[in-house]
Parts: structure tokens; C-alpha cells; sequence
């Protein structure tokens, strides 16, 4: 049994595969978000720079979005089966306050993710999905000239209201990993300890000890 520095028992979270897919989605929105801002606003143009300038930021957004959707996609074939609602995720929920509070004790049991994560996937699903549906109408070099303008233009607003829905989910995704002591370092190394697991994700970890008793 892997243990850590302090001699605690550790329970694989993270495979090798699934850790490399979110840190190449988590890098390809890093860029995407700077170069779209940069796009978006003469303020924030000043973001050009991270990728070369205006011209080749213009170039390499829409294929990095290529790279990204095709990285979640993985991510969401892996974890897809993870994420159904199950009872207890309502209940979850309804008592985030409970474990915003610190008193997980009072939730019910959640499995490898609770109802939080569970609804920001669903929401992630939906907006990636949007951005690459709308991605593809207002990619001026090869497809724009396929569509009507008024496409093109309401596809341009709603990339835009995705973009900055799924900047937000995202912001949210990060504070919550780095709130939850220990949630980061196992999408770093794969593992966590006995202690964080049962605490956090309890029914996950009583299946997952069960599984690698049998």
C-alpha cells in the first residue's frame, strides 16, 4: 500500500490517462481564454502577446479549441458514468451550506463526485458544446462562408455569452479545488489519502477499499 510523507494510506483518484487529459484541457483554455479576451474588448487586446500578437492569435485560437474540445471530449467519455445524479445528490445540493460550513458529517455520503461537481460537468458539457458548434459558424478562414450572416452574428453573441459562462464555471472549479484541502494534489499525483477521501467522497471510497479487498 502507497503511503505519503506522513505515513497515510493513499487511494488512487486520478489515472495517469485521466490526469494528462485535464491538464491539456486546463492549458488549451488557459490560452483560449487570453486570446479570446484579447479578441474581445480593446482593453484586454493587450492579451495578444501570450500568443505571438493580434495575427497569430487570430490563427491559433480556433485551433486550440480544436485540441480542447477533442481533449474534453476524452475527459467526458472517462468520467461520464461518474457524473449521473444519484440519490443523495439533490440532498447534497440542497445542504451546500452545510459544507461550505465545514459540517460534511450532516451531508450524505457522496460517491466519486457530489452534486456539485456533477452539475458543474453537466454545465461545462453544455458549454463547450456551444462554443465549438458556434466556433465552427464564425470561423471566418473555412466555414463563415457556408452561413448566413444572421447566423454568423447570433453565433458570434453566443460564443461569447458561453465563453463567458464557462470562464466563470471555471473560476469556481479552481477555488473549489484549492477550498478542499487536498483536491488539487490528487489531480497532480493521482492519489489521496484514507482520511480525505472518506471525508469528502464517502461512498466512493467504501466502494473503492471494497473493490480492492475482492
Amino acid at each position: 500500500m502507497n503511503r505519503d510523507k506522513d505515513g497515510n494510506p493513499l487511494i488512487e483518484r486520478y489515472t495517469a490517462n485521466e490526469r494528462s487529459g485535464h491538464w491539456v484541457t486546463a492549458i488549451c483554455f488557459v490560452l483560449l481564454m487570453v486570446s479570446g479576451l484579447s479578441m474581445f474588448h480593446p482593453a484586454t487586446a493587450w492579451m495578444a502577446v501570450f500568443l505571438g500578437g493580434g495575427q497569430w492569435t487570430r490563427i491559433l485560437h480556433p485551433f486550440i479549441g480544436l485540441v480542447m474540445a477533442a481533449s474534453f471530449g476524452g475527459m467526458v467519455m472517462q468520467f461520464w458514468r461518474h457524473n449521473q445524479f444519484e440519490p443523495g445528490d439533490r440532498e447534497w445540493l440542497d445542504q451546500t451550506g452545510d459544507v461550505i460550513h465545514k459540517r460534511e458529517h450532516l451531508v450524505p455520503k457522496a460517491g466519486r463526485y457530489n452534486g456539485g461537481q456533477k452539475l458543474l460537468f453537466f454545465v461545462l458539457v453544455g458549454c463547450m458544446a456551444a462554443l465549438l458548434v458556434t466556433g465552427i459558424v464564425i470561423w471566418r478562414a473555412y466555414f463563415s462562408a457556408l452561413f448566413p450572416i444572421g447566423l454568423i452574428r447570433f453565433s458570434a453573441l453566443l460564443h461569447a455569452f458561453a465563453a463567458l459562462f464557462i470562464i466563470v464555471a471555471i473560476i469556481i472549479h479552481v477555488y473549489a479545488g484549492l477550498w478542499v484541502k487536498g483536491s488539487l494534489g490528487a489531480m497532480v499525483r493521482g492519489t489521496a489519502t484514507y482520511g480525505w477521501a472518506r471525508k469528502h467522497h464517502g461512498r466512493w471510497f467504501e466502494e473503492a477499499v471494497r473493490k480492492s479487498r475482492e
